[in-house]
């Protein structure tokens, strides 16, 4: 088994602008396994995701539970695993602190921070109280022996605030404050990538979405990690859904012909 502390510094290294670090996000320990067989060098937890599992929106998991899951997924596989744990479950800075030294107890390689408020009339926090976030979360990151990653998110294209300038100013803020990786979920345009790229000095994380730039164009503008959020746990469901449907309207069983993929493929990863 990797030792945390070497899984944490694979993590960090894994890192290489121009040569993106593809971050898929599983949502249970099994499709954990899968993506772990498939060749991935690193894996996330996906906060949607993980509540779908337990029938709930995003944002209604616990930190508790979110930490719980985490801890599966580092278990399920010996891949570095980030954990996606939103505004880490607090408002004040002692409480984000408080969040990542029971991530880092958790066994996991890095976890992320948002911006993000919870309140949709005032969805972002304030720049001041959101560098003091990331501050506090990467003085915990770091504070011991394990050499823990921390991404902080600027939350602005997500919640109805694509201001480009506000949302670099944020990033740059997180920098200084100590953050390893800056993300800004939902950026799509080549230009606005680039021209994050050309304001920051950490590695950028890119959303995998409609509209966005291929991997090999984020390569080349020089990204080091995209992820895909939620779209894996929600393809899955996608999945369920339109096999469910035919049986229900058609009585029919064609989608019993993607079934050996998916049979072959835990068969693989499971043992």
């Amino acid at each position: 088994m990797t030792s945390q502390s070497d899984s944490a510094r694979h993590f960090r290294a894994l890192h290489k602008p121009g040569e993106p670090l593809l971050l898929p996000n599983p949502w249970d320990a099994g499709s954990a396994k899968v993506l772990a067989s498939l060749g991935f060098k690193a894996l996330a937890t996906t906060s949607s995701g993980f509540a779908a599992t337990l029938g709930r929106a995003d944002g209604s998991v616990t930190r508790d539970e979110a930490l719980a899951h985490a801890a599966d997924i580092v278990a399920a596989t010996d891949l570095p695993v980030s954990a996606d744990l939103e505004d880490c479950f607090a408002v004040e800075p002692a409480g984000v602190a408080e969040t990542v030294r029971l991530a880092i107890a958790s066994g996991l390689a890095g976890c992320s921070v948002e911006d993000y408020t919870r309140h949709g009339d005032d969805p972002v926090f304030d720049i001041g109280l959101a560098a003091e976030r990331v501050a506090a979360a990467a003085e915990a990151a770091h504070a011991g022996p394990v050499s823990f990653v921390l991404t902080a998110r600027a939350e602005n294209y997500l919640h109805g605030r694509p201001d480009l300038a506000d949302t670099i100013a944020r990033l740059q803020a997180y920098q200084e404050a100590g953050a390893d990786v800056l993300y800004a979920p939902g950026l799509t345009r080549s230009e606005d990538i680039g021209q994050v790229l050309r304001e920051v000095d950490r590695p950028v994380n890119v959303l995998a979405m409609p509209g966005a730039p291929t991997v090999g164009e984020l390569a080349e503008a020089g990204v080091a990690r995209v992820s895909v959020g939620g779209a894996f746990a929600f393809t899955a469901l996608g999945a369920l859904v339109s096999a469910a449907t035919e049986l229900r309207d058609q009585g029919t069983y064609g989608f019993r012909t993607g079934t050996a993929i998916g049979r072959e493929a835990t068969q693989k990863a499971f043992q």
